[in-house]
């Protein structure tokens, strides 16, 4: 990777949160009694911020609570992971100094709330890498629309095609690959299935983030 600035994902790229997420929709369900029928609502907010995924499930199951109330439960159940244990990606904290030391400006844009992507990087010691930390809440839009990374990229002051993209998810690859911007693509086991498309979409793919690193 050559480029001298770098959007980088959080969830299932820098960190090894994605079983946690995935859990979370039925977690919470579980808690408010539902555990019939709620499939096909957990397969439609994979792809959905904590906002719209609190809407669907206050629609969907008739939640005698406002969405803004869903997702503030749904945040807090997250909240002691992201303080306590979830995991940074092996390899990750090296990649980075590597980058920092040729010049490289990072930043972070994801789907989750920016206090809880805050609460993380800072207790693995990483928030001080980036230059800010953008949630697609912040913007309005999921990674399905480019409108978050080309805010990352408006703050960064460059180019879409003057920026690298770290993304383990497939769609968000597709979003910034149509929008101009470098693509790496970043194993995750939660995404396994969709691996050989996102190598075949993106410009450059890691499987080990310390491997990656050897390479810089």
């Amino acid at each position: 990777m050559n480029k001298r600035f770098a959007i980088f994902d959080m969830d299932g790229t820098l960190v090894d949160s994605m079983g946690y997420w995935r859990r979370l929709g039925r977690e919470y369900l579980l808690r408010q009694g539902l555990n019939e029928d709620i499939a096909p609502a957990l397969e439609r907010v994979r792809s959905l911020t904590m906002g719209e995924s609190a809407v669907l499930f206050v629609e969907e199951f008739h939640l005698p609570k406002s969405p803004e109330k869903v997702a503030a439960e749904m945040n807090s159940m997250m909240e002691a992971h992201y303080r306590q244990d979830i995991p940074l990606k092996a390899g990750v904290e090296l990649y980075l100094q590597r980058l920092r030391e040729r010049g490289c400006r990072l930043c972070v844009a994801s789907a989750t709330d920016s206090r809880l992507m805050q609460d993380c990087l800072r207790r693995l010691s990483l928030e001080g890498c980036f230059e800010f930390l953008l949630s697609c809440q912040e913007v309005g839009e999921n990674k399905r629309s480019p409108l978050v990374y080309l805010e990352a990229a408006r703050r960064l002051g460059a180019a879409p095609g003057e920026i690298a993209v770290y993304e383990d998810a497939l769609y968000a690859a597709e979003t910034a690959k149509a929008a101009g911007f470098y693509t790496l693509g970043v194993y995750d086991a939660v995404s396994r299935e969709s691996w050989a498309q996102l190598t075949r979409l993106t410009d450059e793919w890691i499987m080990d983030w310390a491997e990656a690193a050897a390479a810089l």
